[in-house]
């Protein structure tokens, strides 16, 4: 089971430390009282889903022997105050791939864990 555990540093600064021993700073931007030192939790939604769609396209591409140098992912996040209304995924393809292969990559790229949570949330229990 994956586990994160948070620790407060100062202000708005967090640490939260993994379970596989990775440590992920947080902060707020100084528009919300933060220091802006790290990303915002928020922001890191957006980070999660841009890894993870280039993550998935990666291991597809590398099971069918595609060369998919030079794959750029952008997301944008459009907002509701303070809280993420929506998110624009852009795919940048390598020119050499065909129609059938981009065509491909756009479907597999829908299909990344972080994609499928947010498009399908998940409930989350408070303890």
């Amino acid at each position: 089971m994956a586990q994160a555990r948070l620790s407060r540093r100062d202000g708005f600064v967090h640490t939260v430390e993994t379970s596989t021993g990775h440590t992920v700073v947080f902060d707020e931007p100084e528009s919300a009282g933060g220091t802006n030192t790290a990303p915002a939790p928020t922001e890191m939604l957006a980070a999660a889903l841009t890894a993870c769609t280039a993550l998935t396209l990666k291991v597809y591409a590398d099971r069918k022997g595609w060369d998919i140098e030079g794959i750029e992912v952008e997301v944008d996040t459009t907002w509701d105050g303070p809280r993420p209304a929506g998110y624009s995924v852009k795919l940048r393809l390598p020119d050499h791939l065909d129609q059938d292969q981009q065509d491909r990559l756009r479907v597999i790229a829908g299909k990344c864990p972080v994609h499928h949570t947010l498009a399908n949330p998940i409930p989350v229990e408070m303890a």
